[in-house]
Formats: structure tokens, sequence, C-alpha cells
């Protein structure tokens, strides 16, 4: 199958070189693009009768449409707009652009390759490699992200997503119909060390486990994750549990664990900023797809790009 062949410098790239892209810029130097390409080996679909673009240039296209929350279709438009978007993924200025089917059967295709984990994975090694995950401790938390289908009406009206759920949270009204990002965020970096995305009403504490790592020294996370198991088991792996506390019908607070509550609560509230960067400045505030595991796909994406807009600015 024939190769595009990208990235060959034209003349107006020359003229045009001065121009910066900034985090973009800085991020084609920062990463190692090519142990990416080893896991993308052998995606190659460039449509009927074209030749196939490499897989590493659409996966770099699909991280710049996330770090801006751009449809497929806008990505396109971008992409044959913006110098920079073209610098990042590996177009020069003269070449044609990928196109919104390309794009999203590419997407598609490592949904069903079971890659977004691990090109997430890579990213992760890459970021301990470069000394920026400090692994101090883990902070929990989980968002509700809506869903781009309609909620069912009744039992003759179901939704076309099978899979998303209502979340109704605890002292408030309403209800959103969608799915859940629960993420692991490594205190002091910022930076997302685990993610998962599950259907709206599954309870935060439910993926707690597979957030944590393993080897950060603390936990930091409030109340709805506390159970005595998981408190004792991070004990015993010599882990500090900081946990809220909660009180029931037979026990309340005492003065002194709402002053512990409170003290975690100041801690934890750095991995607010890591939903106000991916919901406002990344956008993700609607999954676009039908389906469990393209809404994973998608937050996962979102993920990696997030951690590479922090390396970038880590950096800086």
């Amino acid at each position: 199958m024939a190769i595009k062949r990208t990235g060959q410098l034209g003349f107006a790239d020359a003229v045009l070189s001065g121009s910066s892209g900034g985090t973009l810029d800085r991020l084609v130097s920062l990463v190692r693009w090519y142990r990416f390409d080893k896991l993308l080996a052998g995606l190659r679909d460039g449509g009927p009768g074209r030749a196939a673009w490499p897989p590493v240039v659409l996966f770099r296209a699909l991280l710049v449409g996330s770090l801006y929350g751009l449809s497929e279709r806008e990505l396109e438009e971008a992409l044959g707009d913006r110098l920079s978007f073209r610098r990042f993924v590996g177009l020069s200025y003269e070449e044609s652009v990928p196109d919104h089917s390309v794009l999203n059967r590419f997407r598609n295709e490592l949904v069903q390759h079971g890659l977004y984990d691990k090109l997430f994975a890579e990213l992760d090694k890459q970021l301990m490699a470069a000394g920026v995950m400090l692994r101090r401790g883990t902070m929990l938390d989980a968002t509700v992200i809506e869903a781009v289908s309609a909620p069912p009406g009744d039992a003759r009206h179901p939704s076309i997503d099978p899979d998303a759920r209502f979340s109704r949270p605890k002292g408030k009204q309403g209800s959103t119909f969608g799915y859940k990002a629960h993420v692991g965020v490594d205190q002091g970096s910022g930076l997302i060390r685990a993610v998962i995305t599950t259907p709206a009403n599954v309870n935060d504490t439910t993926p707690a486990d597979l957030l944590i790592r393993g080897d950060e020294r603390v936990v930091w996370a409030d109340a709805a994750y506390h159970t005595h198991k998981r408190q004792a088991r991070l004990k015993a792996a010599g882990v500090k549990p900081r946990l809220c506390r909660r009180a029931n019908k037979h026990h309340a607070l005492t003065a002194r664990l709402k002053l512990y509550n409170k003290l975690i609560a100041r801690r934890r509230a750095a991995v607010e900023t890591t939903f106000a960067t991916l919901k406002n400045r990344m956008k993700l505030k609607t999954i676009r797809y039908v389906g469990l595991a393209k809404a994973s796909a998608q937050i996962t994406l979102a993920a990696i790009a997030f951690n590479l807009r922090r390396w970038a600015a880590i950096t800086a």
C-alpha cells in the first residue's frame, strides 16, 4: 500500500518558519513520536483509491483536535488554515490535509485495536523518564460529562446510546445523562496518572483502586472514596490514606474529623484545575460519540492531550 510522504519542506515553509505555535512547537521536540509510531504500526487507511496517511500524522491530528475541542470536520478546516497545527501534525504548508472521514475512520480504528490505553501508557513512560511525574501523591476525583445522545423518554423511546446513564448528584436538583471520567492526578505536577470512563451512574468509589498506582506516598480523596478496607489496604502498602471521613446515621463527625476533612480538602482542591482545563479550555463538555468504548476513547485521548499541555507548561 502506498504511504503518503509528509513534512517535506518547500519554499512557503521557509518563508513562514519564523511564526511560532508556542505550546505545540515545544511539544514537537519534547515528545518521542517514533515510540508512538511503533504502537501505531499496521494502521494504514487512506480510503478507497488513496495513498494512506502515516498513522502518527493522524494521531497527532487527533491530539491537536482534542487540545482545542474540535470535531473532525472542524479539525479538517483548522488544519487547512493554521500553520501551528500543520507543524505539530507534520504537514508542510503546501500539502493537503486528511479529511474528516479519514480522521473519523482512524479514531475508530484506534478503538477497534484497543490502542488508546497503550498510547496513554506510552506517554506516561515518557513523562516518568523526563522526571516531570513527581509521584508524591495521587489525588482522586471524578466528573460527569453529558452524552450527545438524547436521554430515554420511556420504554417506547430509548436513547440511541445504550451505555450512557443518569447521574443525580446528592443535595442538588436535576440529573445528567452521560458518562463519568474518573482520574488519578499526580500531586504537584497536575499530570493525569490514570483515567477510567464509566456510565455516569457508577459510584466514584467503584473504580478507585484502579486509579492508585502504588508508587505514590499518599492518596488524597473526598469522603466518597473512604472505606475501612481501602484505608487499611493503603496503610499496609506503605501509602498514607488521606481520605475524608463521612458521618452516618449512627455517628456524627467530631470537631477533630471536621478539621481533618478541611485540611484534606485544601490539598486535593488542585484536582479541580484538571477538570476546569478539560472542560473549559479543551471543551470536553459533551461526549460526541455513542457507546462506552467510544466515550472512553474520547476521554482517554483528552487525558493524553491534557498531559502534553501540562508537560509543555512545566518545561516552558
